[in-house]
């Protein structure tokens, strides 16, 4: 499934994508006879109850999924269970983290870029859960507080269930899916810093979306390209094969030193190219268009403003 959060008067709405259309899932599961997925459920309540919500969930989508081959789409809208994708905002998939990890420096390609040595171990940071905006949502910063600020295409992996000290061979069982992520960041505020979670967590720097795909949707997360494309054009091209450290090998180091909750979003590092390691650099300004690309995954942009 494509599961989404998108705007449905002026409140946050549990959905999924089939075809061209988002999905009200409550008003799917209700339409299908399906019990499971109360009304006012949003995606972190989802995500919490865990498989039974996964089931009937999946069971609407499928229902829908047969109504729309079936010439049926005209009656859904009407009873707005279905609306066209073009017509909804999205939201990010998960709004309100309780967290949002991020990994630094776990591509190889990204090292040999900078000349860096292959980190021994996962280098974690944090990114604040306000940093968080949707797909088509606007990146915005003052600029007489960062000059440099960068993109990061990055492969998300959202948490399903409550983890804590959870071994590499359980790894998958506790994740939900996957989602695009754009790792915005302002390098002066980084380097000049000498840490990086202030550069890393300013509002609006960590673009989400555009849907969250469950973890059966994708066979290998360690096997799909990935870019970033700034006004069209293609900044860093790369595979998550380049990764250093695996979804797995992430999940269960982060979980023993702490707990992750349903929602949770790790962010698992970017590939080459990034701004800041190009000749000359380039940096997002004013007007920008800006789009994180992953295979199998889906395309996420936003645009870019002084604010």
């Amino acid at each position: 499934m494509r599961l989404i959060t998108f705007q449905k008067d002026s409140a946050p709405a549990l959905g999924a994508m089939a075809g061209e259309y988002a999905v009200d899932l409550p008003l799917a599961a209700r339409e299908a006879g399906i019990d499971g997925l109360p009304p006012d459920i949003d995606m972190l309540s989802f995500l919490r109850l865990g498989e039974t919500a996964a089931a009937a969930a999946s069971r609407a989508v499928e229902a829908i999924e047969r109504e729309l081959e079936a010439g049926n789409a005209g009656r859904l809208l009407v009873q707005n269970v279905i609306q066209p994708l073009s017509s909804v905002r999205l939201m990010a998939p998960i709004p309100n983290p309780s967290k949002v990890v991020a990994i630094g420096l776990n591509y190889r390609d990204h090292a040999r870029e900078q000349g860096t040595a292959i980190p021994e171990r996962p280098l974690i940071f944090a990114k604040f859960p306000t940093s968080v905006i949707g797909p088509g949502d606007t990146i915005v910063w003052d600029p007489e507080l960062t000059q440099r600020v960068d993109f990061e295409a990055e492969l998300a992996f959202v948490v399903g269930k409550t983890a804590r000290r959870v071994p590499e061979s359980d790894a998958y069982a506790y994740i939900a899916g996957y989602t695009c992520g754009n790792d915005v960041s302002a390098r002066d505020l980084q380097f000049g810093d000498q840490q990086w979670v202030r550069g890393k967590s300013l509002d609006t720097f960590c673009p989400l979306g555009p849907a969250l795909v469950t973890r059966d949707e994708i066979a290998d997360p360690h096997r799909l390209a990935i870019r970033s494309v700034l006004n069209g054009e293609v900044m860093q091209d790369s595979n998550t094969s380049e990764l250093i450290f695996g979804v797995p090998e992430l999940l269960s180091f982060i979980s023993r030193a702490f707990t992750l909750l349903p929602g949770d979003v790790v962010m698992t590092g970017t590939p080459h190219g990034v701004g800041v390691f190009r000749n000359p650099p380039v940096f997002l300004k004013e007007g920008d268009r800006i789009a994180i690309e992953i295979e199998g995954v889906g395309r996420l942009e936003n645009g870019c403003q002084f604010g």
